[in-house]
């Protein structure tokens, strides 16, 4: 799984360097994309981690200087490899005088982003000095779809993004390319989705997102926690925006209408293999919500017990909820096995208060994970 870096990151608030994961299926357009942030005249100070340096094809001509395993751009870039231990390399460049505007670490396209994600929780010099920003997917739009269904690698890359580059859409027509996105969403319904040809997304579209951070999340709501508009798991509520009385009507598609298997229209003009829908490792994005108050007790329980036994299956999952006696916010997350949260921000008198979460994993139980939560209710 691989991580794309975005935007011109400054230092963290904390004084910390914000890393960006980069991830995507062989061929999706990662090296491209790394290439760019290593030879443009952005004006940043960029640490680029590759797995292998060759691989990533630089021209010889722009690398000034080496020392070891860490090259250094004209342009004040760096690019070093990693062999094995991914901490040693992060303390080396931490090291390095003149510091770094960002670090972005680019894992092979055959790679599970999960535990390179996991370095930057469990380790307490890498977590004092550095914070993860995101974890950014490429996607090649032209052969995502055969490859969702041969590859649990690319399904994984997609499930557990925070940004998703989709790549090479001058390759595909309109109308496949809105499938595409449909089953994206299927598989992970938070991150959002960049159109891209040959990786010219800006880069301050996918850096300096602060996906990882609690606050942030807050920011995020209501709409970062359910789906857009007729996509799967969307929450009709006064949040959406979306006139609810007219769901029969005949959509021109101007609004960027997706069609997926909830909007009742027929399919038979699109050109795809209808074989390409149905394998993707049972991994998926189920949206929940609860409009009365949790027990505080009951729903850590329940979140620690749903962890410890489904855990490895559970790639991503966010939420924010409504304690029954706390004036703020309960903003969890959690990334594999690691779950963190906290109080965030006061619940004001113009709010509607609710509960919601959402679980992206593999053959998770829609109607378990429901009652579970439901089972809450203070």
């Amino acid at each position: 799984m691989t991580q794309a870096s975005s935007a011109a990151p400054s230092l963290a608030g904390n004084g910390k360097i914000p890393v960006t994961v980069l991830t995507g299926y062989l061929g999706a357009g990662k090296t491209t994309l790394l290439n760019r942030i290593l030879t443009e005249e952005h004006g940043k100070r960029y640490a680029v981690i590759v797995n292998e340096f060759g691989e990533v094809g630089i021209d010889n001509d722009l690398v000034v200087g080496a020392d070891e395993e860490v090259f250094e751009m004209n342009n004040g870039c760096v690019c070093c490899t990693v062999r094995g231990d991914l901490i040693r390399v992060l303390q080396g460049l931490m090291k390095r005088k003149g510091g770094f505007d960002a670090i972005i670490v680019e894992t092979t396209g055959l790679a599970d982003p999960g535990p390179v994600a996991q370095t930057f929780f469990v380790d307490e010099d890498v977590k004092a000095r550095t914070a993860l920003d995101s974890v950014t997917a490429v996607v090649d739009a032209k052969h995502i779809m055969l490859r969702l269904g041969d590859s649990k690698e690319a399904v994984e890359q997609i499930a557990f993004a925070d940004q998703i580059v989709l790549n090479k859409t001058d390759l595909v027509s309109e109308d496949d390319l809105r499938h595409v996105e449909a089953r994206i969403r299927r598989i992970n319904p938070l991150a959002p989705i960049h159109r891209a040809q040959r990786s010219n997304v800006p880069l301050e579209a996918i850096l300096g997102k602060h996906s990882f951070d609690l606050e942030r999340i807050t920011e995020l709501e209501p709409d970062f926690l359910n789906p857009a508009h007729g996509e799967p798991g969307h929450v009709h509520d006064e949040h959406c925006g979306h006139d609810h009385h007219h769901h029969d009507h005949d959509h021109d598609h101007d609004h960027g209408h997706v069609h997926d298997e909830h909007c009742g229209h027929d399919h038979h003009h699109h050109h795809h293999d209808a074989k390409s829908d149905v394998h993707d490792d049972g991994v998926k994005g189920i949206s929940l919500t609860l409009d009365r108050p949790v027990d505080g007790q009951k729903i850590t329980a329940w979140l620690n017990d749903l962890l410890a036994k489904r855990g490895p299956d559970i790639l991503r999952a966010k939420g924010i909820i409504d304690v029954k006696g706390e004036n703020k916010r309960l903003v969890f997350q959690a990334v594999h096995m690691i779950l963190e949260g906290d109080f965030q921000r006061e619940w004001t008198d113009k709010d509607k208060r609710y509960s919601r979460m959402v679980f992206i994993g593999r053959d998770l139980d829609e109607a378990e994970l429901r009652a579970g939560f439901e089972a809450t209710a203070a």
